[in-house]
């Protein structure tokens, strides 16, 4: 079995795992994150009725256009502006799901930058 194989599967048991527990309703949805080696793709999802309310990524165009240098930079303004979108919907507390990454580097800055946009988590 390859080093990447054993990889894939501890990251699918540990988001197995998170998932058990948490679990996004309309008043309270779930935050879920995922990186990749160059972006960072952030989701506010209703799992009651399985729909995402907000959607935000390093692809956008507001990131793109943005004075943030490094991909810690970025995943913060990602932070911001799902924050800004998230209460435009009508959202202002969520559950976090960090999606089997440790919460470290561009994960936390993310966090830290919808907690200063307003999210409660």
């Amino acid at each position: 079995m390859a080093n990447t194989d054993k990889k894939k599967i501890a990251k699918d048991k540990r988001i197995k795992r998170i998932r058990k527990n948490i679990n996004g309703t309309a008043t309270r949805p779930r935050l879920r994150v995922y990186r990749s080696l160059n972006n960072i793709y952030a989701q506010i999802i209703d799992d009651v009725k399985g729909s995402t309310l907000v959607a935000m990524s390093t692809l956008d165009k507001a990131v793109k256009e943005g004075d943030a240098k490094s991909k810690t930079d970025k995943a913060h303004q990602v932070g911001l502006l799902i924050a800004e979108r998230a209460k435009a919907a009508g959202v202002t507390t969520i559950v976090f799901d960090r999606g089997g990454n440790l919460y470290h580097g561009r994960v936390k800055a993310l966090s830290e930058g919808a907690r200063e946009g307003g999210l409660e988590f």
